[in-house]
């Protein structure tokens, strides 16, 4: 019994292209159609026959194709004609031309909001001035620095009076740079109607929150200054930004750390309704922030706070030099480290190169493996008295 079946529309192919024969062309060269004959084996014919014609009544199934469009010719790798075909042949493909080249530019891969750095602030910051030395280098895992600082001397035109500060971005560089701008004016502006200082630096550092919170942005910063007035030297800290103060070679921390592994921080936060939570060997308010206090930071506001803790001193003369520096520093070099690093190049000499005891400082720290943005500013001391 025999089956006839007529498909339209479809690829044609050569009648002698059986999957049994290797040697018919595939496409056939008639012109008014192009017929697929497909040879039914008996077990008594021989393996290798085949139907010679595509319109055999003997050939069981037969099926008919529409003429190819004109214009395209069906190419036949393995036809027996293709060798005297012209490639200038008006029945050849149209080759369609590799697309141009686009030039995708790359940009760095980030998560969240993507921090810019100032105009003015680069991976590598460096100042000098009488009395105070600024060293400050971007981290490798920093997309762009995070840190600022803030230095101003001859307050109110007094020589003897200056502010300094250091200030640690977290989330971007938005908050740090806020409070580089505007934390010293605040603070100022308070000593103006209150002689207090203490009160005036915690009034300047909650405006300073208060002033930035309103600016609607994300991210946070911790704060570590220094105010010189009148002979006092009064240190302030919200945030892990470090203060050490040299006497005759000493090192003495004048700020503790504001970290949630701290017992009277921790228990600040869960009495106001928080959780300090230990991830991966770091602890963190609510699971996220290492940091307990500083400006910014508006989803933990009910738990990290912006006010201050801070000392005051009386400088004297076996006050050597004041380090102000972000964490970056402090994860891998100790107090002390510090200070015998810095006092050789300050203390005792004909010529200081504080600037170069600040890049010994930040340079240690990187060998050592620290990865984030490190700011250090050395203030000496003696040229306040």
């Amino acid at each position: 019994m025999s089956v006839s079946v007529a498909v339209s529309n479809s690829p044609g192919f050569s009648p002698s292209s059986s999957m049994f024969c290797n040697k018919a062309a595939i496409i056939s060269p008639a012109p008014e159609a192009l017929t697929l004959t497909l040879a039914h084996l008996k077990s008594s014919q021989p393996s290798s026959s085949c139907s010679s014609s595509p319109s055999s009544p003997s050939s069981p199934f037969w099926i008919r194709f529409p003429k190819p469009p004109s214009g395209l010719s069906a190419v036949a790798p393995m036809a027996s004609t293709s060798s005297s075909s012209s490639p200038t042949s008006s029945n050849s493909i149209t080759k369609r031309k590799r697309p141009a080249r686009l030039d995708i530019p790359l940009t760095p891969l980030s998560f969240g909001a993507l921090a810019s750095p100032s105009s003015s602030f680069r991976d590598v910051m460096e100042a000098e001035r009488d009395g105070y030395s600024v060293y400050c280098k971007r981290g490798r895992r920093r997309i762009s620095m995070e840190d600022r600082y803030s230095a101003a001397v001859d307050l109110c035109g007094d020589s003897k009076e200056a502010f300094f500060g250091v200030f640690d971005g977290h989330g971007g560089s938005k908050a740090a740079e806020f409070a580089a701008n505007n934390l010293k004016k605040n603070i100022m502006n308070e000593l103006e109607r209150m002689t207090d200082y203490e009160q005036a630096i915690k009034h300047g550092y909650l405006t300073t929150d208060s002033d930035f919170l309103k600016e609607d942005q994300r991210g946070g910063s911790c704060c570590v200054t220094a105010l010189i007035k009148k002979g006092n030297l009064i240190i302030s800290n919200a945030g892990d930004c470090r203060a050490v103060l040299s006497s005759e070679g000493i090192a003495e921390a004048i700020t503790s750390d504001h970290r949630p592994s701290r017992e009277d921080e921790r228990q600040r936060i869960e009495s106001r309704g928080g959780y300090v939570d230990l991830c991966n060997g770091v602890w963190r308010v609510q699971g996220s922030l290492a940091v307990t206090r500083g400006i910014g930071d508006a989803h933990l506001k009910q738990w990290v706070i912006a006010e201050p803790e801070t000392t005051s001193i009386r400088i004297e003369a076996r006050h050597e030099f004041l380090i102000l520096a972000s964490d970056g520093l402090w994860e891998t070099v100790s107090n002390q480290e510090a200070v015998d690093i810095v006092r050789p190049s300050c203390v005792g000499i004909e010529k200081a190169t504080p600037l170069e005891a600040c890049k010994k400082l930040v340079e240690l720290s990187l060998s050592r493996g620290s990865v984030d943005d490190i700011s250090v500013v050395l203030i000496q001391l003696p040229n306040f008295i």
